[in-house]
């Protein structure tokens, strides 16, 4: 399994001298299963990047999409995916959290929004319809775990051979209403090989940001002490957080976790790294 980052902002793109080196995108990882299958995790501005790759790459089809919701943060890159636009491709959109919320694909290709319509779209769009609480895509297995994030979000584990990732974006440990408690979020990501979570405030942000459906990043380390990743992964920067003050948070958050989570090591996402699992 690879895993590469090609989005790691929140909220909205923040392009910048200030943001250049962790990069302006939204949300958006590729997974590349043993298989060879394509899985997109989010949707946001970074899949314009992947859908140059797999155009260059000529990679076969279908792209596997999953989205943790629909906030547009997280589904604006999907108009720019340049894979769309040719009649052989085919892209499989996976159940959402909140069913309500398949109208998504309507909303964006509207003609008011976009001036292609969800009619004119050369290639093959289709919503899956998996069977079970365990999905099976490729080579891998799939679940999903309901998230603390207003209007409903979802995370996701993969599974692949004897590789595995979490992906736990627009989560609120410690939210006021909470669906999923830090014990679930741990048993659910118990052992994988990296850890990706939600990291977007500080200390300082609250508690003017307490409800808005991000965790502060010393309650993921937390999280992390219990779940025991080999590798966690800060994601989903908040727009306003310069190069420098990632930095920081990952100097800090390396030093907490050698003290508290020891094995575990750290990465503060950026677009373009790349992790390979699961080889001997």
């Amino acid at each position: 399994m690879r895993v590469t980052f090609h989005g790691v902002r929140g909220s909205v793109p923040a392009p910048g001298p200030q943001t250049s080196r962790y990069g302006g995108n939204t949300s958006c990882v590729e997974v590349r299963l043993s298989d060879g299958s394509t899985l997109a995790l989010d949707a946001g501005t970074g899949l314009r990047e992947l859908g140059k790759i797999l155009v260059r790459e000529g990679r076969s089809s279908p792209v596997h999409l999953f989205l943790s919701h629909t906030h547009w943060d997280h589904v604006m890159g999907l108009p720019f995916f340049a894979p769309l636009y040719d009649k052989n491709n085919h892209l499989l959109v996976y159940p959402l959290a909140n069913e309500a919320q398949e109208r998504f694909q309507r909303n964006i290709f509207d003609d008011i929004h976009f001036p292609v319509s969800v009619n004119d779209i050369p290639s093959k769009v289709e919503f899956a319809r998996p069977d079970g609480e365990v999905w099976h895509v490729g080579t891998a297995q799939v679940r999903r775990i309901q998230l603390n994030h207003p209007g409903g979000a979802q995370g996701f584990r993969i599974d692949d051979g004897g590789a595995s990732i979490a992906y736990l974006t627009d989560n609120e440990i410690g939210a006021a209403r909470t669906l999923v408690s830090v014990d679930d979020l741990a048993r659910f990501a118990d052992g994988v090989d990296i850890l990706i979570h939600d990291s977007q405030y500080v200390p300082s942000d609250m508690p003017h940001k307490k409800g808005f459906g991000h965790s502060l990043v010393e309650d993921v380390l937390k999280l992390a002490e219990f779940a025991k990743p080999r590798r966690l992964v800060l994601f989903h920067h908040d727009p306003d957080r310069t190069d420098d003050a990632l930095d920081q948070i990952g100097t800090r958050a390396t030093a907490w976790l050698a003290e508290h989570g020891k094995g575990v090591a750290l990465s503060v996402a950026n677009e373009g790294l790349s992790f390979e699992l699961g080889k001997t």
